[in-house]
């Protein structure tokens, strides 16, 4: 007796509720994608069918498929920004069915794969949606405005020379921790386009914290903060709205917590005046 070997592991699978990579299957989708020819051009949304998209392919992957496909049929391609293709750089920052990165937690678009997506979907595709992200053309957004918030103090200033001996300044564990955790923003802008206000806060409080919890950051920490939030609302960007959606859209999932010590940071330095 002959068995079907894949139709055996569905069965299991589906008895155990379990769907694991070799079982993804190929799917038929529509993309409705926003299109922009520039900065001051009208926007729209236009739809594209594809045929036979692979499930354990990436999401920028299947727009790849889609710009070949509008090539081969002499349309302009769509425009979006990526680079490592990793969750490293932050460049793939593209609002997918109401969600930065995508109806996934925890990850970059890069990162977001067409298994979470079912045959006969259509995927709504648009660019970050905020005042201090301007569009430039269809998918892609100027971010700027997060380089200049960095360059008003997300730094720390030292004397050069000699590199210096390894745990010459005692860190405390949790405060190492808590340092890295901030730093592992990419600057991607989820949160500013999550927040309805349009908020950098999560993205400023991160830059602050990774910088304020360690010895090297306390001497500029006062003028840090009151640089980068000047800054931030100079920029164009809204008002913190409490509400939370930046953290949970964050691709690092990076922790409200940082907001309340940038809030403080930025109290103190302004009674300090």
């Amino acid at each position: 007796m002959s068995i079907n070997f894949r139709n055996f592991v569905a069965e299991i699978c589906q008895e155990h509720k379990f769907n694991p990579i070799y079982m993804d299957s190929y799917i038929n989708i529509k993309v409705r994608v926003w299109r922009q020819a520039g900065p001051k051009a009208k926007g729209y949304f236009e739809t594209y069918e594809l045929k036979h998209i692979f499930q354990g392919a990436s999401f920028l992957e299947m727009m790849d498929i889609l710009n070949e496909q509008l090539i081969s049929e002499h349309k302009d391609p769509i425009a979006f920004d990526h680079d490592c293709r990793e969750g490293i750089c932050g460049m793939c920052s593209m609002y997918v069915n109401g969600h930065p990165h995508g109806p996934d937690s925890a990850i970059t678009t890069c990162q977001l794969h067409m298994r979470k997506f079912n045959d006969g979907d259509t995927i709504t595709v648009e660019p970050w949606r905020s005042h201090a992200f301007p569009v430039i053309k269809d998918l892609m957004v100027d971010r700027k405005a997060y380089d200049k918030i960095m360059a008003a103090g997300g730094f720390i200033s030292m004397n050069t020379g000699g590199v210096p001996d390894a745990n010459a300044i005692p860190i405390p564990k949790p405060a190492a921790d808590e340092a890295m955790d901030a730093a592992s923003c990419i600057g991607c802008g989820a949160c500013a386009a999550a927040c309805k206000n349009g908020s950098a806060m999560l993205f400023v409080a991160a830059k602050v914290s990774q910088l304020a919890l360690l010895p090297q950051g306390k001497i500029e920490a006062k003028a840090r903060a009151k640089a980068m939030v000047a800054k931030m609302d100079e920029l164009g960007f809204g008002n913190c709205t409490n509400t939370g959606a930046c953290a949970a859209e964050c691709p690092k999932q990076v922790s409200l917590a940082n907001i309340a010590r940038l809030n403080r940071e930025f109290l103190c330095a302004k009674f300090s005046d």
